[in-house]
């Protein structure tokens, strides 16, 4: 097979949760330890750092590769799902997992497909600590898919857990209760490794408190160990002066990541660079802030609060569930524009009401749907937002959406692009 065949197969073959949704998730460990077992266990032969979290994991995941690739390690990443390539969710160093690799694996991999019937999500996760032990990283940065206790990546002995923060996300898998996904994501916790908590609330502390107590790890918070002083942000950077609260010693950091949810992220990552410091990481100062500064460019990070056109200004943002719309719609109102225009769309088994009613009743609205089977039907979508009185048309498809935004707006127009992941990855490049 080549490599367009090889990934038919994958997607064609395997229970694929972005595509399907709950009944391709697997909530069992053993797949995918019978399939690392197969591959002499390649999850064994690297050191780690684990994240977990409702969101920001996956800016965390990048900006902490980042940071660690800049200061001289060879670096794994591990991220899912992917915006426009599969391999986006392996990379080392930001470099995209070669073709030749995928079509190897998968090839030798076949007969273990045939006898254990994994999910498109486990192959993947065999394939990249397969990947990663083979190219001798130092490190690798995995992302947990889903949850935590019983997520795939969660075979891994890491240095590290980090877990961003508790919101309300997949709760017909993980649980109707903010403890019960606490207690999900809590799942990565390890004997005596340290974990950072990035976000805590009153309902989640003592769950992460219980678990880490029961496996003798040393628990961080990462909102005692550091406060934000001031920020500045402009369309493509976020300036932060932060407070070391145990040192008193302050800090200028820029972010090529701009949305000012990021201030959440970066205290995490610097209470995390500081442990890993403490187990003997080199990590620099200018490392941390170089890493920090061009986390995009070292590592591929596409769809957080990113511009894609100025006059009308254009956002894409992955933002879809509660928390992460909470955050998007602060992040809106710090903007200047004269209008708001808000192409969105979302998947089925996220709670549309919920989102649609945080929602502004005075953008202009185009609904529309990804290309994939668990997408909210557009058209159903129209109509479940006139009850939140959200008034847009609707439209086959993202680009055909963004289409229509750009011929209402006015140069100084604001048009945001979100609600799923999955909308993201198919808009195409605006000329």
């Amino acid at each position: 097979m080549n490599y367009s065949e090889t990934l038919t197969y994958l997607y064609e073959h395997l229970p694929m949760f972005s595509r399907q949704g709950a009944s391709a998730y697997k909530k069992d460990l053993t797949n995918t330890l019978l399939l690392c077992n197969k591959l002499g266990n390649p999850q064994q032969q690297f050191k780690s750092i684990h994240i977990a979290g409702t969101n920001g994991k996956g800016s965390t995941s990048h900006m902490l590769a980042a940071i660690l690739q800049k200061a001289g390690y060879k670096t794994g990443l591990y991220t899912s799902p992917h915006l426009k390539d599969f391999r986006e969710r392996i990379k080392i160093n930001g470099e995209l997992c070669t073709e030749d690799f995928i079509i190897d694996f998968v090839e030798k991999m076949k007969p273990a497909i045939a006898e254990i019937q994994p999910s498109f999500f486990e192959i993947t996760v065999a394939m990249a600590f397969s990947y990663f032990a083979e190219a001798h990283v130092d490190v690798a940065v995995i992302e947990t898919g889903l949850g935590g206790r019983l997520d795939s990546t969660n075979i891994i002995t890491p240095e590290l857990s980090i877990i961003t923060n508790i919101g309300w996300d997949h709760m017909n898998l993980l649980g109707n209760t903010l403890e019960a996904i606490a207690g999900e994501k809590a799942g990565i916790i390890k004997q005596h490794i340290p974990v950072v908590i990035g976000e805590v609330i009153d309902e989640t502390k003592p769950v992460f408190e219980n678990a880490a107590s029961q496996k003798n790890a040393p628990i961080y918070y990462a909102q005692q160990a550091f406060s934000v002083l001031e920020y500045q942000q402009t369309f493509t950077t976020l300036m932060v002066k932060l407070l070391n609260n145990k040192n008193g010693e302050i800090h200028a950091y820029q972010l090529d990541l701009p949305g000012i949810y990021q201030l959440n992220n970066l205290i995490t990552i610097l209470t995390a660079v500081n442990q890993l410091k403490q187990q003997g990481w080199q990590l620099s100062d200018n490392a941390i802030i170089e890493g920090l500064a061009n986390a995009k460019s070292l590592t591929g990070l596409h769809g957080r609060w990113e511009l894609l056109h100025q006059s009308p200004t254009v956002i894409a943002d992955v933002a879809h569930n509660e928390a992460g719309i909470t955050q998007l719609l602060h992040q809106i109102k710090l903007c200047k524009y004269r209008q708001l225009h808000i192409v969105f769309g979302m998947v089925k088994d996220k709670d549309p009401q919920l989102v649609l009613s945080l929602l502004p009743t005075n953008a202009q609205y185009y609904f529309t749907q990804a290309n994939i089977p668990r997408a909210l039907n557009a058209t159903e979508l129209t109509e479940i937002a006139k009850d939140y009185c959200l008034i847009g048309n609707t439209y086959d498809d993202v680009n055909a959406a963004l289409k229509a935004a750009m011929q209402m707006a006015l140069n100084d127009d604001l048009i945001v692009v979100c609600g799923s992941v999955f909308l993201i990855a198919e808009i195409e490049p605006i000329h």
